[in-house]
C-alpha cells in the first residue's frame, strides 16, 4: 500500500528529497566560498584586503539583482518578500565584519589555516542557539561538531604550532568565525520572510556599503591596476559571493543554521585542496585524515526524520 501523506515513510521521503537538494546547494556553496582565498591572493598585488572584500560583494550585485527578479517573478502568489527587514540588515552587517577579518586573515597566515579558523563558525552558532536563543541542540549535532573540529585541527597540521608570524592571522580567523556564525543565524531568520535571492542581494547591498567606507578610509585606492587583479576580483564576486553565498541562502531556507554551519567545514577541505593545487601548499596524510573526519562529522550531524528544522 502506498504511504499516506502523514505516514512516517512519507515524511521520511519528503525529508530526504528536500534535504538532498538543500545539502547539494550547501556543499557547492562551501566549495565556491572555499576558493575565495586563492582569488584574494591573486588580487593582493593590486588592491588591499578591504578593497578586495568590497569588490567581491559589489561586483556580484547586478547578478544577484537579476536572480532576485527572476525568482520573484516565478514565485507563487503570497510568497513572503519583505524588503530590508532588520534580520537582513543584521546579516549584512555581520557579513561585513566577517569579510573585514577574513581578508586580513588570508593575507596573514596560510590558506588552510585561515579557512580552518573561519570555519569554526559552527562552534559560535551552536553556542548562540543553545545558550542565547535557548533552542535544543541534538547529541548528534554536538558529536558532529566535535568530529569536524578535530578533523579541521588535523587538516591544518603544522599551522597549529605556535608561530609568531601567524598568530595575528589566526586571531583574525577566530573573529571571522564569530561574525560568520552570526551571519548564519540572521540569514536563516531572514529566509522566513524573503527568498534566497532577495536575502543575498539586500544583505550584499548593506555589506558593500559598509566595506567601501572601510576600504576608502584604510586603503584609499579602489581600482585594480592589472588584468590579473581585475580578473581575480570578478571571479571572486561571481563564484565565491554570487555562487557561494547564493547557494548558502538557498540551503538556509530548508536546513537549520546549526547543521548548515557544520557543512561549511567543507570550505577548509576545499581551501586545502586549492592551496595544494594552485599555491603548492602540501597536504600530509594526517591532513587527509582530517578531511575524512570532517565528512564523517557532517554525516553524523545530518537531520533525522523526527527532527524539525
Amino acid at each position: 500500500m502506498a504511504p499516506t501523506p502523514t505516514s512516517p515513510s512519507s515524511a521520511q521521503a519528503r525529508l530526504e528529497s528536500g534535504f538532498a537538494s538543500a545539502f547539494a546547494a550547501l556543499c557547492l556553496g562551501a566549495v565556491a566560498m572555499g576558493i575565495s582565498p586563492i582569488f584574494v591572493r591573486y588580487a593582493s598585488a593590486d588592491v588591499g584586503p578591504f578593497t578586495s572584500a568590497f569588490w567581491r560583494v559589489f561586483l556580484a550585485l547586478p547578478l544577484l539583482y537579476g536572480w532576485m527578479r527572476i525568482e520573484e517573478a516565478k514565485a507563487p502568489a503570497g510568497t513572503p518578500r519583505q524588503s530590508f527587514p532588520k534580520v537582513t540588515i543584521f546579516a549584512g552587517l555581520a557579513f561585513s565584519a566577517d569579510l573585514f577579518f577574513w581578508h586580513l586573515s588570508i593575507l596573514s597566515t596560510t590558506v588552510a589555516n585561515a579557512t580552518f579558523f573561519a570555519t569554526t563558525a559552527p562552534l559560535f552558532v551552536v553556542l548562540v542557539v543553545w545558550l542565547v536563543l535557548k533552542q535544543k541542540v541534538s547529541g548528534g549535532t554536538f558529536l558532529g561538531l566535535v568530529m569536524c573540529l578535530l578533523g579541521g585541527t588535523a587538516l591544518i597540521g603544522q599551522s597549529l604550532q605556535v608561530d609568531p608570524s601567524r598568530i595575528r592571522g589566526d586571531l583574525f580567523g577566530v573573529a571571522t568565525a564569530f561574525f560568520f556564525g552570526l551571519y548564519f543565524i540572521f540569514a536563516s531568520r531572514a529566509r522566513t520572510v524573503a527568498g534566497a535571492a532577495r536575502v543575498t542581494f539586500e544583505s550584499g547591498v548593506i555589506t558593500s556599503a559598509v566595506l567601501v567606507v572601510i576600504a576608502l578610509v584604510f586603503e584609499g585606492r579602489l581600482l585594480p591596476q592589472t588584468g590579473q587583479g581585475l580578473a581575480a576580483l570578478v571571479a571572486m564576486a561571481f563564484i565565491s559571493h554570487a555562487g557561494g553565498q547564493g547557494l548558502l541562502s538557498i540551503a538556509l531556507g530548508r536546513l537549520s543554521p546549526v547543521f548548515s554551519s557544520l557543512v561549511i567545514f567543507l570550505e577548509a577541505v576545499a581551501a586545502a585542496l586549492f592551496g595544494w593545487l594552485l599555491l603548492g601548499e602540501a597536504i600530509t596524510p594526517v591532513q587527509a585524515l582530517g578531511g575524512a573526519a570532517i565528512l564523517a562529522g557532517i554525516w553524523v550531524a545530518r537531520p533525522k526524520a523526527k527532527q524539525e528544522k
